[in-house]
């Protein structure tokens, strides 16, 4: 078997470093030869790798169109991508969320605005009912575009929608008191099977959970139920996940679905003991499979 895996990474940040490099040295125990590859270096043949995963991709929401021009054509060179393109393109545009309500997923209720299109802002929460709400962009990582309205600053409010709806559609969701009050959970699922999962907290005074702007997530045993119900949403994506973390809140006794993180979630390796050796082997399973058909 080719022993050859690429971890895709960006230009910000080319190398493998931090919990990646706790699952790369996993994979070179396992006999493995690992090797930092940015996405978007046209010298780069990902047909030579017996698999790329997408790992620090973390700038593919600066250029939407390049990086899906990329995963189109992986596709087309089947080069064996995880998460595989179809899936991941599926993914990326947050509108994905609307589809998996309509397929009877719990989630946090959405607004799609597309871009270029006029919406008062205060009909929408009145409408909706939401005296307090999120923005963000529909394409968007690390909290990145985010920020508060509420009917009480609606008004000044209104300016930066018009303008930030000129450039790329957005997203509007009622704010989520439980991430504040209780923590939002990341499960995390390597090869469709529970490894690991964090309550993550936002810093004071904020409502945004990313550790670079604050927040913290500590390592936390889900319930059964919530376990069972953050897998449940994994047969909603568009294809085989070799990683996800489901990233929820539980409301009422239920698991309410925030996002399901495909493409290059940051997965809290280090939070748990194995989880290194767990990913490394998931990686190992799903090369062979794929060798195997090919």
């Amino acid at each position: 078997m080719d022993q050859r895996i690429a971890f895709v990474t960006c230009e910000r940040l080319p190398d493998i470093h931090g919990d990646d490099r706790l699952v790369a040295n996993a994979l070179q125990r396992l006999g493995f030869q690992v090797t930092a590859a940015v996405w978007n270096d046209p010298a780069v043949d990902w047909r030579q790798f017996a698999s790329v995963v997408i790992r620090a991709a973390w700038d593919y929401h600066l250029d939407e169109a390049r990086y899906a021009a990329w995963l189109r054509r992986c596709e087309t060179e089947e080069v064996n991508l995880w998460n595989p393109a179809a899936t991941v393109l599926a993914n990326i545009d947050k509108r994905y969320l609307a589809d998996f309500a309509d397929a009877g997923v719990a989630i946090v209720p959405i607004e799609y605005v597309e871009r270029g299109q006029r919406q008062s802002l205060r009909r929408l929460l009145e409408r909706r009912n939401w005296p307090r709400a999120v923005v963000k962009p529909a394409v968007s990582a690390s909290a990145y575009g985010t920020w508060r309205t509420s009917l009480a600053t609606v008004a000044a409010d209104q300016r930066r929608l018009d303008q930030e709806v000129m450039r790329r559609s957005l997203l509007v969701q009622p704010f989520v008191d439980e991430i504040v009050t209780s923590g939002e959970w990341s499960v995390v699922f390597f090869d469709g099977e529970y490894s690991h999962a964090v309550m993550k907290k936002p810093a004071s005074g904020d409502f945004r959970v990313q550790e670079e702007l604050g927040g913290h997530g500590e390592p936390r045993d889900p319930s059964p139920a919530i376990v069972e119900q953050a897998r449940r949403v994994l047969s909603h994506a568009a294809g085989s996940l070799l990683y996800a973390r489901v990233d929820g809140i539980e409301r009422d006794g239920g698991f309410v679905l925030m996002e399901l993180e495909i493409n290059e979630p940051f997965l809290y390796i280090g939070s748990s003991s194995g989880a290194a050796k767990r990913f490394a082997d998931a990686i190992g399973r799903t090369t062979a499979r794929t060798i195997l058909r090919s």
